[in-house]
């Protein structure tokens, strides 16, 4: 409150909703009124206090002067203030209690959920405390009260209040912090015994996280599966649900059958009820769930056990050519000349290298060399249609000067005698930005034209893969009086064309994604035309409409004969459950290899917990995800949280497979992607281990690649079996040590030798099926740079970003993540075989970086390029002795003496 005023012989001062006043007759209380209606005023030269309705002269305010009573006056009004202020706060005291009550009562909820019936702490979810946060009280008055006089409020009343601002997140967070600690001294002896092994802290911090959302984040070969062994077992034993109320889902058949015989046995050895505890696929479990809710289990369509329906989408592309000319020529245009064109004009880097032209570049269908991508498009349409031409042939006219060597158009027509230039101009009508002078070049070029009143047709890459196609050109040609004899069945003695089995699977794969993602036509089309996509616009919407017809005719098949695909299993089962027309059976669901899924599979599990008090668990690691073919993305890992809410993440960075070098190694090579989730790995058998190494073989006759592979292949294996008997490798007894053969392609099985040691079992496999196993050694027999190498460029068509929820933009992501995968299978060693002068990009990387050690069998230890430092330098016989060129020849064309 504000202080008293004094004069001569008296004094003003408030006391609570009075005023008082001293003089030398004592103490006196002044009306209770409203204290601002006092009037300070002065009369007959003297001031006086008055009360402000009557008028009457409450004091003779003796020694007072004009400035003295204006303070006065400003005083009188502040006491009023405070007055009012004083009685409001006397109000709301006297309403809070009933505020205060309920606060406490949710405080004592909030109290309860940190304890379980007997007293222990528990974990408290996500959707406990967002629970708490929807039904806290809101207290006006107790608010209100806390601001305008807080020291008014008693220590019960203040808790209250401190608990309507708290951060209860924070607050569940460091009370999980305590139980989990309680928790993991509680249950020690249930994580020592539930597993062949006890669980390691990090495994059981997993296993206690009871959350409603918990990603575990596993790296290969840290005991995931022992995680979701656990957390089953944990959950019935400690009454969080029974064992009929929990699912396990699998990403195959075989995962599925492992994982239920794994957990039923280690529950029964713990004397564990498991009841009817499921472990199942995604896909059966969706059918039963239909099944269930429908009253009509659909039926799998037959032809989906046979590589995922890709030989049907042929079959109906045979058919539908046969039904359609204009069909089958899209079909052949798109297979034989756009399935591998760049996205850009900048086109893909060199190739090939014509020895008798000395061009480098691409190698066409009638087997020319042509020095871009674009200048290939058009080669084979014209080869294609029957188009005589001549690939830089010297211009008639000599116009060599100072600046300019011979002009060599790119195309000429012999027939016509007209000219043709490929640019290679983006959407925005000009050259990339490092084709230096390119633009300069072109007006040149036109101006040699018109100067000798020669014949020239322009085509740009924007125009045809961008704009309208081969449309234009081929009116050009037909105006001069060029017939075009379209045949697709023309011998192609140069590159080898996309088969229609290739380009199948790309169809089959692409459609995958757009039932997984319910994409419509009109869905498609915003992607293509969205600004900046980058997207191709004529290649991709030739590819689309091929798409679409395949598409209905897929959807026909199916709905004539009452049957689904994996797609329709998964969505319709997800939109029952989100409909409200099925229900979960389910408290708790445990998804294995969660970095596969799709995001129909996604959108299925959180049908699955979504609007419940439910708990899933999702365990996976990024950096397998390597089905993005079938469907998976990677997305479902690395944005989690924002497909299934907030949630709690654990991490399993303890490998009990490989050695900490392979371990570094792999991690330092698939951790180069910024998109993906940062891990630091450790073994559990501590530093060391053999190095990775690589080994080259030489063959000068790309005819005797695969020969040269399956010699060193052979020699590999008579090593091992060598090591053996020296005792430098100990088997166990009556055991052989492992080797996995894991190839890229499936053709490398045939790489592997007919017979070997019996202490050896060797087996071959893609690294797509070796997802999941391990072997003691491993054996990658083809590591090398093409088309069909490791990493592969036949499955990254542009058009399949079209239908891609996250685009991962680095380079060979997915291709690195399956090298990945390839290394981790090893529990003691890694070899990589590779060819001179081939070598895959992914052997130049871990040798520039030191992360492999090469060996040299024939002799030479490569060095990586210093001029392109993509490549590796190659010991080479020419004319003037030996020399050193890089293994990227054409594309990097370095050259430098040997050492003498």
């Amino acid at each position: 409150m504000t202080e008293g005023f004094a004069g001569k012989g008296w004094a003003l001062a408030p006391q609570g909703s009075s005023l008082t006043l001293t003089t030398d007759a004592g103490v006196e209380r002044l009306p209770d009124v409203v204290l601002d209606k006092f009037v300070v005023c002065r009369r007959r030269w003297r001031w006086h206090l008055l009360d402000g309705q009557s008028g009457e002269s409450l004091l003779h305010l003796r020694g007072l002067n004009r400035r003295r009573a204006n303070a006065l006056t400003d005083r009188l009004e502040t006491w009023g203030s405070e007055r009012d202020e004083h009685r409001i706060n006397l109000a709301l005291l006297a309403r809070v209690d009933p505020e205060v009550d309920a606060v406490h009562a949710w405080l004592a909820r909030l109290t309860r959920a940190s304890r379980d019936g007997e007293g222990h702490r528990r974990w408290i979810t996500h959707d406990e405390v967002e629970e708490l946060v929807r039904l806290r009280p809101t207290a006006p008055t107790l608010r209100e009260l806390a601001s305008r006089a807080s020291g008014l409020l008693t220590p019960t009343q203040s808790t209250a209040v401190r608990a309507l601002d708290a951060d209860l997140q924070d607050e569940r967070r460091r009370a999980n912090e305590l139980a989990e600690e309680e928790l993991l001294d509680r249950h020690r002896t249930f994580f020592d015994a539930i597993e062949s092994s006890p669980l390691t802290r990090e495994q059981a911090r997993a296993v206690i996280c009871c959350d409603n959302r918990v990603q575990v984040i596993a790296a290969a070969g840290s005991g995931k599966t022992s995680v979701m062994v656990a957390r089953a077992a944990y959950a019935i034993a400690t009454g969080l649900t029974t064992a009929d109320r929990i699912l396990l889902l699998a990403f195959n058949k075989d995962a599925a059958a492992e994982l239920q015989q794994r957990v039923e046995t280690r529950l029964r050895t713990q004397e564990i009820p498991s009841g009817a505890l499921r472990a199942a696929t995604f896909h059966s479990f969706g059918l039963s769930l239909i099944g269930h809710a429908t009253g009509a289990k659909p039926r799998l369509a037959p032809w989906l056990d046979d590589r995922d329906g890709a030989p049907m989408v042929g079959h109906i592309v045979d058919e539908l050519r046969d039904k359609s000319p204009a069909f089958r020529y899209q079909w052949d245009l798109y297979r034989l000349v756009f399935a591998r064109t760049a996205d850009s004009p900048e086109g893909a880097p060199a190739e090939w290298w014509d020895r008798q032209t000395d061009v480098a570049g691409h190698r066409t269908l009638r087997g020319d060399t042509v020095r871009s991508q674009g200048e290939k498009m058009i080669a084979d349409w014209l080869y294609l249609n029957g188009v005589a031409y001549d690939y830089e042939r010297a211009y008639t006219h000599p116009v060599a000067d100072s600046e300019h060597a011979q002009y060599r158009p790119d195309f000429y027509y012999p027939d016509i005698d007209v000219w043709h230039e490929h640019w290679a101009l983006g959407r925005d009508g000009r050259p990339p930005r490092d084709f230096v002078g390119y633009a300069e070049g072109m007006e040149w070029k036109r101006g040699v034209h018109a100067s000798y009143a020669t014949t020239l047709i322009e085509t740009s890459w924007a125009d045809i893969i961008d704009g309208f196609g081969f449309g234009p050109l081929e009116d050009d040609l037909r105006a001069f009086g060029v017939e075009l004899d379209w045949d697709p069945d023309r011998p192609t003695p140069g590159t080898r064309p996309v088969e229609h089995e290739e380009l199948a699977r790309l169809v089959r794969s692409f459609m995958g994604h757009v039932k997984s993602n319910r994409f419509t036509r009109a869905d498609l089309e915003r992607r293509l035309i969205g600004q900046d996509t980058g997207f191709s616009r004529y290649r991709s919407r030739l590819f689309l409409d091929l798409y679409w017809q395949i598409h209905a005719e897929w959807e026909r098949r199916l709905a004539d004969e009452n049957l689904v695909d994996y797609e329709d299993m998964l969505v319709r089962a997800a939109e029952l459950l989100e409909r409200g027309l099925a229900s979960s059976a389910y408290d708790m669901v445990l998804v294995d290899e969660f970095q596969d899924s799709s995001s129909a599979r996604a959108r299925l599990v959180k049908a699955l917990v979504h609007g419940r008090p439910a708990y899933l668990m999702a365990v996976g690691d990024d950096w397998q995800s390597i089905y993005r073919f079938a469907g998976s993305d990677v997305s479902v890992m690395t944005e989690f949280e924002r497909i299934f809410g907030p949630s709690e993440q654990r991490r399993l960075q303890t490998t009990f497979r490989s050695t900490q070098i392979i371990t570094d190694v792999a991690s330092a090579f698939v951790s180069k992607n910024p998109r993906q989730i940062r891990k630091t790995v450790r073994s559990v058998h501590g530093a060391g281990g053999a190095p990775i190494r690589l080994a080259s073989v030489t063959a000068t006759d790309p005819r005797r690649v695969d020969g040269e592979l399956a010699w060193a292949v052979e020699k590999y294996l008579n090593h091992l079996d060598a090591r053996i008997e020296r005792g430098d490798i100990v088997a166990g007894p009556g055991s052989r040590i492992s080797v996995d053969v894991l190839g890229r392609y499936n053709s490398e099985r045939g790489l592997l030798p007919r017979s070997w040691s019996p202490r050896l079992d060797v087996t071959f496999r893609t690294i797509h099926r070796a997802k999941g196993l391990e072997a003691d050694y491993v054996l990658i027999p083809k590591a090398v740079d093409g088309t069909y190498g490791f990493p592969s460029r036949i499955q990254n068509d542009p058009v399949l970003d079209l239908v891609m929820a996250g685009l991962d933009p680095y380079p060979f992501s997915e291709e690195r993540r399956l090298l990945y995968v390839a290394l981790t299978r090893a529990r003691q060693e890694v070899a990589i075989l590779t060819v001179a002068g081939k070598e895959s990009p992914f052997v130049v990387e871990l040798l520039k970086e030191g992360l492999i050690e090469p060996i040299a069998p024939d002799g030479q230890v490569r060095t990586v390029c210093p001029s392109c430092g993509q490549g590796l330098l190659t010991t080479k016989e020419g004319k003037y002795g030996t020399f050193l060129a890089c293994g990227r020849f054409p594309a990097c064309r370095h050259r430098s003496r040997t050492e003498a």
